[in-house]
């Protein structure tokens, strides 16, 4: 949380003053994806938790590697 609210503030900091950004913005920071974001994780947070608690260990794990693999191939896959 406090690195999210860091890199938040910074964007803000940053992108103070720009011309180019569309209407709603606040720096670099688009305030309806924000709003959109903050409360899909309200609203998501509690089932994810709970299918976390209830989920035998190994198989998280399990997930969890799957979903970093996912994710660093996509990575690689568009740095090229």
């Amino acid at each position: 949380m406090p690195i999210a609210i860091a890199g938040t503030a910074g964007y803000i900091y940053t992108g103070l003053g720009q011309d180019h950004l569309p209407p709603l913005t606040l720096g670099y920071v688009y305030v309806p994806a924000l709003v959109g974001i903050v409360i899909g994780t309200f609203v998501t947070v509690p089932a994810g938790a709970k299918a976390a608690h209830t989920m035998p260990i190994p198989r998280l794990k399990k997930i969890f590697a799957v979903i970093l693999f996912l994710m660093a191939t996509k990575m690689l896959w568009t740095l090229f």
